[in-house]
């Protein structure tokens, strides 16, 4: 099973960024404080102008830059 989902939009929030992927015809979403981008080395301004950029590792709550 691909654990990895493709990010198909984010949204700004008080704390962090909100991402948000479709599976199985489901629209799912989790947040990431600032902190947590910062240390996986994700600049929050490129994720929510370009969220299809990146993907979500979901079981292991990590963001991943596209190549």
């Amino acid at each position: 099973m691909d654990i990895m989902q493709k990010v198909v939009s984010s949204k700004k929030m008080e704390n962090g960024i909100v991402v948000f992927w479709i599976d199985k015809d489901e629209k799912k979403y989790d947040s990431f404080n600032y902190s947590e981008l910062i240390d996986m080395k994700i600049n929050a301004l490129d994720l929510l102008e370009r969220p299809a950029s990146y993907g979500i590792d979901v079981e292991a709550h990590r963001l991943i830059t596209k190549k």
